[in-house]
């Protein structure tokens, strides 16, 4: 419990305790409980989309569509703080710098974002605002429950079947003490937690499978290993492929 408690604190604004102990042991162990730090959060805005589109409307408050999806998007980093969109933004510095490995991990570990950051994330919030906007309003809860599970089971793919590019950071902690059966035990959750969806669920963890396997060896083969922005990244591209499968 304390595993999944340490997960759900350092992925998202969730605070159930006040935790002192962040030791790189506690970090890999949680790795194999971040499907359901996604469930958590998945809950949270299946509630936040039911409430908006059908609770609402029981009072007389009708918010049009684009509305309800802006406040869906802005509601998603909220929950998480925007630790993964930090990450994401960084990691579109550094690989579209067009410099060399050492010059592009110096980049993303740079607070500042440029403009090949800002760029890339306001086209992942615009990308993102349309798939929400665009699915039916039967499929949005679900589709919000498994988006945040698949979006962090990516992050395992990346942390357990690559190396870490950095010889220090928080995310080699994660890397370091997170096992193959850490990626099992997510793999088996993620399962579980997709099932009920059907067959869109079964499409969208084979697509998170397969694009957070591809990304991460691309990004490997620039950088020799992940970083923790990266991590970051794949979240984000991973959330709006799943978005993707429901609305197709």
């Amino acid at each position: 419990m304390q595993d999944f408690i340490t997960g759900l604190q350092f992925l998202t604004r969730i605070k159930l305790v006040n935790q002192t102990d962040w030791s790189p042991e506690k970090f890999g162990r949680s790795v194999k409980y971040f499907p359901l730090v996604g469930a958590v959060l998945g809950m949270v805005l299946a509630f936040a989309a039911y409430a908006l589109i059908s609770l609402l409307p029981l009072i007389g408050i009708y918010l049009p569509p684009h509305i309800v999806a802006a406040v869906l998007l802005a509601f998603t980093i909220a929950l998480s703080g925007g630790i993964q969109c930090d990450g994401f933004m960084d990691t579109m510095d550094g690989i579209f710098s067009g410099r060399s490995k050492e010059r592009m991990l110096e980049i993303m570990k740079d607070s500042r974002v440029g403009a090949n950051g800002v760029t890339a994330f306001c086209s992942l919030m615009l990308i993102k605002w349309s798939l929400l906007l665009d699915l039916p309003p039967a499929d949005l809860p679900i589709a919000l429950f498994i988006m945040p599970v698949l979006g962090r089971f990516a992050m395992v793919v990346g942390i357990t079947l690559f190396p870490y590019a950095r010889p220090d950071g928080i995310g080699k902690a994660f890397a370091n003490h997170a096992t193959k059966k850490s990626l099992l035990l997510a793999l088996l959750l993620a399962a579980l937690l997709t099932a009920p969806a059907a067959a869109k669920g079964l499409a969208a963890l084979a697509v998170t499978i397969l694009a957070a396997y591809a990304f991460s060896s691309y990004i490997t083969k620039l950088l020799d290993g992940l970083t923790g922005d990266i991590y970051g990244a794949l979240t984000e591209i991973t959330e709006i492929l799943v978005l993707l499968v429901f609305v197709l």
